[in-house]
């Protein structure tokens, strides 16, 4: 029988299989011996030792596409970069951190503005226009009215989602939107290891239908890129790439080169301003960090 983890703790694997439900596991021996650990969001085998008591063993762990350190999870398809759209207003630097560091880990990504409710149409509309160069999806969601979310379930549809971003923009009250039985599920493996709020502490996925997963990764008020050398930057703002090739000097930065078609492609309107001003904060830390 197949199935995926959806948390982990204390060595005891929740796994759900579709149409069954959530087996509480352990994980055989072999994968301690080869200095392999279970992971949130693994596709694993498992074998069942009471149907009823749903218990199992985990047999095999099938290979992974990708495995995140920070938070350790495995096989993410997509992360749903959630910002609220005003209260409080949306810190586009940090946005974009998120944006690079996900394409860093080759995850695709989409922007989910939260609290549509609180911006004029046009306002809306400038905040989209600020990544329609870049070619990474946008998406308005109001929670409170509920609006947008048959939309975003459709973006979701057979993919496992990290949804990530700051506190207070509405991330766990938009999963459970997605999916009402969120709580249930997360209390029925509270309940099972008896650690209560303890629990809250982990990386947990909630299925949301069929193939669908979501995962709530904890609030960031500020993150911290890896080590990339400044020179690779621009490669994650990929609405530089039509411009850069015209560039006059072969490694132009786009930053201080004369001739450089990146920012006159910015001066010209084709490159969010904006989106311009965050890559020259990130390139100028960059820069910095390699002095030290």
């Amino acid at each position: 029988m197949q199935g995926k983890i959806l948390k982990g703790i204390a060595g005891f694997y929740y796994v759900h299989v579709i149409g069954s439900g959530i087996y509480e596991c352990k994980a055989k021996g072999i994968f301690r011996r080869q200095k392999q650990k279970p992971l949130t969001g693994d596709l694993v085998e498992l074998a069942i030792l009471n149907e009823e008591a749903k218990t199992g063993n985990i047999e095999r762990i099938y290979p992974r596409k990708n495995e995140l350190l920070r938070p350790a999870v495995a096989n993410i398809d997509m992360a749903l970069v959630m910002f609220a759209a005003a209260s409080p207003q949306p810190n586009l630097n940090l946005l974009d951190r998120f944006l690079v560091f996900m394409q860093m880990q080759h995850i695709p990504s989409v922007i989910c503005f939260n609290k549509m409710e609180l911006l004029e149409e046009a306002d809306r509309r400038r905040l989209a226009l600020s990544y329609a160069s870049s070619g990474i999806p946008v998406i308005f969601t109001s929670v409170q009215q509920g609006t947008g979310i048959r939309a975003l379930k459709n973006i979701l549809a057979e993919k496992t989602t990290a949804a990530c971003g700051p506190s207070g923009v509405g991330k766990s009250s938009l999963i459970n939107l997605l999916q009402p039985n969120a709580q249930m599920e997360t209390g029925e493996i509270s309940r099972k290891i008896e650690r209560g709020k303890q629990t809250t502490r982990h990386t947990q996925l909630i299925h949301i239908e069929n193939g669908s997963y979501i995962m709530d990764t904890p609030g960031f008020s500020s993150l911290f890129l890896p080590e990339i050398e400044k020179e690779e930057l621009a490669c994650y703002y990929p609405e530089f790439a039509p411009y850069a090739s015209g560039c006059r000097f072969h490694g132009c930065s786009h930053i201080s080169e004369p001739d450089c078609m990146v920012k006159q492609a910015v001066a010209d309107g084709e490159v969010d301003f904006f989106r311009y001003g965050n890559y020259k904060q990130l390139y100028g830390e960059l820069k910095e960090r390699k002095k030290y």
